[in-house]
């Protein structure tokens, strides 16, 4: 595994405060979901290709795939955000590129701007089947920074 950089690292206090609002999610523990990288500005989540979240054809289902895409890119915007503070989607568009085909599915959001109220993220999701690596899905999202309301 490769060495972080001191600006790839969040605090531990940043860290957990992204792990804490993730495991409360009843949607990412239901689908199966993973959060896989905490940066600043960037987030990871990876999940599973199993039965549950596919479609008729075997692929993860455009919701899945929409979903830890929006959360990926939620959660990257909320590395930035104050101590007390919270986070919102006020909007976001994906679009599909290829079937989800692979093993596993890993949606990464990265902010591209952060401002004092709202945030744009870049979505990207890429299927992985063994070596290969496929972008499934790109989309873009705006957040919205609310100011002394705890994420709890």
């Amino acid at each position: 595994m490769a060495e972080q950089t001191l600006q790839d690292q969040v605090s531990p206090e940043v860290r957990a405060r992204v792990q804490d609002s993730f495991d409360r999610q009843g949607l990412m523990r239901h689908l199966g979901a993973r959060l896989t990288h905490i940066a600043p500005g960037r987030v990871h989540i990876t999940l599973a290709r199993q039965p549950e979240v596919s479609q008729q054809h075997g692929y993860v289902h455009a919701g899945a795939t929409s979903a830890i895409a929006d959360s990926a890119g939620g959660y990257a915007a909320f590395t930035l955000f104050p101590e007390n503070s919270t986070v919102l989607t006020v909007e976001y568009k994906i679009n599909l590129l290829a079937p989800a085909a692979g093993d596993h599915i890993e949606a990464v959001g990265t902010v591209l701007r952060s401002g004092r109220t709202l945030t744009v993220c870049q979505l990207e999701v890429f299927s992985q089947e063994e070596e290969k690596r496929t972008l499934i899905a790109t989309g873009q999202q705006t957040l919205i920074c609310l100011a002394s309301r705890p994420d709890h």
